[in-house]
């Protein structure tokens, strides 16, 4: 036939999207999303109080300060922590090994509130003990149980996302350096972690942003964050609405930081798409 002739044929007619049932359920949940949230506009403007805001929102940006710097100091320093645990969880050593599974398998498999109670209310049971070695002006202050607590929880997540993603390369990796003659330290910087960096940059930012997120609970324990001032305002005000402005707050600092995950991984990832 030619090609002429088969230009010519009809067309069969595009098949229609039927109206399945997961397709109905998915656009009604969809309206019920959108209704709540104009239902949500409707209430925030029906109970604006410039008055509430003016006194509250300088409270509120101190709460942020301390959120990010609580957030910050504990993933710096459990970044730093989880090196030798990522190190000790691939070494060769059975005792190395064991310890550092035990250590990861019980800061995962427990609530963080959990951690955080043991470090603050545990530990202030011992105060004799620690301040006969000095430690005592470290543990009684809530803010540094808090960022204590913090540290050793995302070092236990750091160190298995670290050493998942060391382990993702392949082991010719390691044997072509080796026979270039570079040292495991050299393969390490320069073959291994950049390449393990782009692995685990995804499971980094989902640390950060459970981070962010979790961080809500030092309020329990008087670290005045973004929660603990909005539980105060609330206690004096009675306004649900304090509770919606902290919501929106965390719901902005997670997006600008996927945002960034985005642009980072986009940046480190640009020779892979050419």
């Amino acid at each position: 036939m030619s090609a002429d002739r088969t230009a010519a044929l009809p067309r069969p007619p595009a098949e229609k999207k039927r109206w399945t049932h997961q397709r109905t359920v998915g656009l009604v949940l969809l309206c019920l999303w959108a209704a709540l949230g104009l239902a949500v506009l409707f209430f925030m403007i029906q109970a604006w109080d410039p008055a509430i805001f003016s006194r509250y929102a300088p409270r509120y940006m101190s709460g942020l300060w301390t959120t990010i710097r609580l957030v910050v100091l504990s993933v710096v320093l459990g970044a730093l922590l989880s090196i030798p645990v990522a190190y000790a969880r691939m070494s060769k050593n059975h005792v190395l090994s064991s310890l550092a599974y035990a250590y990861v398998y019980f800061f995962r498999g427990t609530p963080l509130l959990a951690q955080t109670f043991l470090v603050y209310y545990g530990l202030g049971s011992f105060r004799p003990e620690l301040q006969a070695i000095g430690l005592w002006t470290f543990f009684r202050e809530a803010w540094y149980c808090a960022v204590f607590a913090f540290t050793l929880n995302t070092a236990a997540y750091q160190a298995e996302i670290l050493r998942g993603a060391i382990e993702s390369v392949r082991r010719g990796q390691w044997e072509a350096a080796a026979a270039l003659g570079l040292s495991k330290l050299q393969t390490l910087r320069k073959i291994i972690v950049p390449q393990a960096m782009i692995v685990a940059l995804r499971p980094y930012g989902n640390e950060i942003i459970l981070m962010i997120k979790g961080s809500a609970i030092v309020a329990i324990i008087t670290v005045y964050d973004l929660m603990g001032e909005t539980r105060r305002a609330y206690s004096q005000t009675f306004d649900f609405q304090t509770y919606i402005w902290a919501a929106l707050i965390y719901l902005v600092i997670v997006e600008l930081l996927r945002n960034l995950i985005d642009w980072i991984e986009g940046r480190i990832t640009r020779h892979l798409k050419r």
